[in-house]
């Protein structure tokens, strides 16, 4: 029985591990007195009170990489395998992030051999089928086929934001950015592959080619039944040649979107815990995000990410509204 919420209820989830790379890598040297590494810790915490303040939600939860799912290190041993080690300066950064983001007010969560993109999926869908509107804060591909009148996909990536601000990428937007609607994305990624996860794809088969063959058949399943009609010849060869490539591919992409959940979603009405996050970030010793949050732990209003404490003295909360319509 789908669980019924007094609206607006909007509900955050964000690619923890995604968040955490991106903030280790864009701000380096950072470390506190004791000489303890804090670039990862402030990056994040300054891009999840942004991202707060952009969607305004009243859910939140940070859905963090546990492991890789059998099924697809079964079906390609080499699945990921062209990632680096995590830096050593990263790994206490994480574990206090993982610790330490029910402090901001959202829920911290993993499953064991579960990817974060499946836990975000399997939540999104459960939040969605119960009328919540749904924003998911990463830059997985996968999760894109997700994207629906109740699930968009929160973005600051200059190739998405002209301005320096954020996009809600919505159906039309993936439908123009893609050429295919959302719906269609695993099929497009069965044939392109995935570089970042080394999901080979066909040879030769580029964003383009692939979103116009599955629009031209409808599905990767109708292109695959009808193989015999694809034009060029070398084109359908290559196609042929791949099959089982590509049907592996399709389910390596695949999410999967009926995942026991860990914590109910009703449970992450997201309420800062201010003294103890107080405490977190003057030990980490950063002075001007510090500011920031006692003030708005003083009632003072929500600052937008960048602001000094002295512009929201007047009490008067600087967040902007939503865009596209107030979201959905």
């Amino acid at each position: 029985m789908a669980r019924v919420y007094s609206l607006p209820m909007r509900l955050l989830l964000v690619d923890g591990h995604y968040y955490l790379y991106r903030s280790f890598f864009a701000i380096r040297g950072l470390t506190n007195s004791r000489g303890e590494p804090t670039n990862a810790i402030y990056g994040f915490s300054k891009a999840l009170r942004r991202m707060i303040a952009d969607v305004r939600p009243t859910l939140g939860a940070v859905i963090w990489d546990s492991g890789l799912p059998e099924r697809r290190t079964t079906l390609q041993p080499e699945y990921k395998q062209n990632r680096p080690e995590m830096p050593s300066e990263m790994r206490p950064q994480e574990e206090w992030l993982q610790a330490k983001v029910p402090l901001f007010g959202l829920a911290s969560l993993s499953c064991p051999n579960t990817e974060a993109d499946d836990l975000i999926a399997s939540y999104a869908r459960k939040a969605a089928d119960d009328g919540l509107e749904v924003v998911i804060a990463t830059s997985d591909k996968d999760i894109l086929q997700l994207t629906s009148d109740r699930i968009c996909v929160y973005s600051t990536a200059k190739a998405d934001v002209a301005d320096g601000g954020f996009a809600l990428l919505g159906v039309e937007e993936i439908r123009k950015k893609w050429g295919v609607d959302p719906g269609r994305i695993a099929d497009v990624l069965a044939l392109t592959g995935d570089s970042s996860d080394n999901i080979p794809g066909v040879p030769g088969v580029g964003g383009k080619t692939a979103a116009k063959l599955i629009n031209a058949f409808g599905s990767l399943d109708s292109l695959l039944a009808r193989v015999a009609d694809v034009q060029p010849e070398k084109l359908r060869e290559k196609l042929v040649a791949s099959r089982s490539l590509i049907e592996a591919n399709r389910q390596m992409v695949a999410l999967d979107e009926d995942l026991e959940l860990p914590a109910p979603i009703a449970g992450m009405t997201i309420t800062p815990q201010y003294p103890d996050l107080i405490a977190a970030l003057r030990d980490c010793e950063f002075k001007g995000l510090l500011r920031e949050v006692e003030a708005e732990a003083a009632g003072l209003g929500r600052p937008v990410d960048g602001q000094k404490t002295e512009e929201v003295s007047s009490g008067t909360p600087k967040a902007p509204g939503l865009t596209q319509g107030d979201l959905l």
